[in-house]
């Protein structure tokens, strides 16, 4: 059974930080390209971030700068610690692993920045 578990939302100010991570098991977690995605009501998932296998990142430029994705395949978690956070950097983060024959996704995590 696959699973993919985030933590680490949360309520944060204007400039904080929040460090999310997930878990992932059930498939080979370091053969996937593993990414965070944003939604907000009404509005269709976005990327934020990813790692390659290889560990080769991409980020949004929205983030660029500010969030630092990472992965550990003997933990087989990847994170992403998000400084100088914004009000427009709330929505829910879904944890998505993917490879050439299988996509999951976590359940969100609400990240909320707001004074």
């Amino acid at each position: 059974q696959v699973q993919l578990v985030e933590s680490g939302g949360g309520l944060v100010q204007p400039g904080g930080s929040l460090r999310l991570s997930c878990v992932g098991s059930g498939f080979i977690f370091s053969d996937a390209t593993m990414s965070w995605y944003r939604q907000t009501p009404g509005k269709e998932r976005k990327l934020v971030a990813l790692i390659t296998n290889r560990e080769h990142t991409h980020y949004v430029d929205a983030v660029k700068g500010r969030f630092t994705i990472s992965r550990d395949n003997a933990e087989k978690s990847v994170s992403l610690q998000m400084n100088s956070l914004k009000p427009e950097d709330t929505g829910v983060y879904y944890c998505n692993s993917w490879t050439v024959t299988n996509q999951y996704w976590g359940q969100g995590t609400q990240v909320t920045v707001s004074s």
